[in-house]
């Protein structure tokens, strides 16, 4: 019985090999514990200012274009210069629009015009840091450790996100909105410092100035890596259907339920910590495609029962089933990812990682809010769950190597795996455009741009 509780505990190689893996670690923890008490209050103040569904779920139209531009930039600024710089830059950014929050939410009569404009300032922070980070965890990270690394970032957000909801319902509910944007603002200052610790992480002496052509060659890497396109694709297909979040505050009203409000949004990351403490067996695992399927089918199967019950208890434990499932597609891409991309190309793909994993949760906002206005909140919820599971398995059929990819055979893979061992960057063969027929590709762990600074998915 202890052997077998051994090989379920996380895996804690990369806290003691890596001291930037731990000051980022920490700084990760505080960030989102902070970002997270943002992203309630965020959506229940434009609920209370407004009272439409509508107007929550406009809050991912407009985080969208930003997102998308920038995440795109970010990953060509990440391979140009020093990816500490990145951090440390965007980090103090979003610290300020939380400011910005705390002051609007000051006044005697707050404003709805500055929530939407501060939403799509964090989208665009959080687009240009997003790739940095990503692409910094290869660099300071053996690359036996990658999953690793995962399960502990995963198990570091989810701590975040379980502690931030359950106390800012409770803190907006008896205090009010400031006080909650006054944690954040505060929990971006220890940031910013933890930040300040990091090694430098400098570009390549070659490397090329951030570039329209330098996009297309990342963007033409990851076309050719069936693999790669499959996580892209099923994350993008399980978001985009099954992403509820912004109309949980209606969902809660319509149980009868206000209280449950923080739950809800906490008790995904009870499921992806529950995961994540049980993550050792994750680490022997060679089959990284079946976890991205499997889990992202569990997670539309999940959501899609949480519409479908009407008692808040079951509806809770739901959708602690479908942040579990989540947590198990996230490791196996950001293990996938990891494995398979030459260091000069990661900047790059983690931006175009961050449209498959970020612009999903916010077109998936506007989806469910749209929806909701339409046919209700329940309805909306338990058909874009079943929209995910049906697109999943289309996905898997469609794309064949993703389910059947194989850490100890793939080319990209091997080709990584013996870089790293060398202590050399891969060379110029490892940069270029395969054909169809080559391996897998590209960078966290599950986390993606929220609405409130520095907030993450899983």
């Amino acid at each position: 019985m202890t052997v077998k509780l051994s090989a379920l505990l996380p895996d804690l190689s990369p806290w003691r090999s890596s001291r930037d893996f731990r000051l980022l670690w920490v700084q990760g923890l505080i960030a989102y514990f902070g970002s997270f008490m943002a992203m309630i209050a965020l959506p229940l103040q434009i609920k209370e200012l407004t009272g439409s569904p509508l107007a929550v779920g406009v809050m991912g139209a407009v985080e969208l274009v930003p997102l998308v531009v920038c995440g795109l930039y970010g990953g060509a600024l990440a391979d140009a210069i020093d990816r500490r710089k990145v951090i440390l830059a965007t980090e103090a950014g979003l610290g300020l629009l939380a400011l910005m929050l705390l002051v609007n939410a000051l006044l005697p009569q707050p404003l709805l015009w500055p929530l939407y404009v501060v939403a799509a300032g964090v989208s665009a922070l959080a687009g240009l840091q997003r790739p940095a980070l990503d692409s910094l965890m290869a660099r300071i990270v053996p690359h036996d450790q990658l999953t690793a690394a995962a399960a502990l970032n995963a198990l570091r957000w989810q701590l975040g996100a379980i502690a931030g909801p359950a106390l800012a319902g409770l803190v907006v509910a008896y205090a009010g909105h400031a006080p909650a944007y006054a944690t954040t603002v505060g929990c971006f200052v220890v940031s910013v410092l933890l930040c300040l610790r990091l090694s430098p992480s400098p570009a390549a002496h070659d490397a090329e100035k951030p570039s329209l052509r330098g996009i297309a060659e990342g963007a033409r890497y990851a076309w050719s890596r069936p693999v790669l396109l499959g996580t892209y694709a099923v994350d993008l297909a399980a978001m985009l259907f099954a992403f509820p979040n912004a109309i949980f505050p209606f969902l809660a009203e319509d149980l009868g339920a206000e209280w449950s409000l923080g739950l809800m949004y906490a008790a995904g990351s009870v499921g992806s910590v529950v995961l994540s403490l049980t993550s050792g067996w994750t680490s022997r695992v060679r089959r990284h495609g079946l976890l991205v399927v499997c889990g992202a089918a569990g997670w539309g199967l999940s959501v899609a029962a949480a519409g479908w019950f009407s008692n808040v208890w079951l509806v809770l434990l739901c959708l602690t089933f479908a942040g579990a499932g989540d947590m198990l597609s996230g490791l196996g891409r950001s293990t996938i990812w990891n494995q398979t991309i030459p260091d000069g190309l990661r900047g790059r793909l983690a931006g175009i990682e961050v449209l498959s994993y970020s612009v999903g949760p916010q077109l998936g906002q506007v989806r469910a809010g749209a929806m909701a206005g339409w046919t209700g909140t329940r309805p909306a919820i338990w058909s874009g769950g079943l929209a995910c599971l049906l697109s999943v398995g289309l996905l898997a059929a469609v794309l064949p190597k993703l389910v059947t990819y194989d850490a100890e055979t793939d080319e990209d893979a091997l080709r990584r795996r013996a870089a790293s061992a060398a202590g050399t960057p891969p060379g110029p063969e490892d940069t270029g455009t395969a054909g169809p027929g080559g391996g897998a590709g590209a960078a966290p762990g599950a986390e993606d741009a929220g609405a409130a600074p520095g907030a993450a998915r899983s």
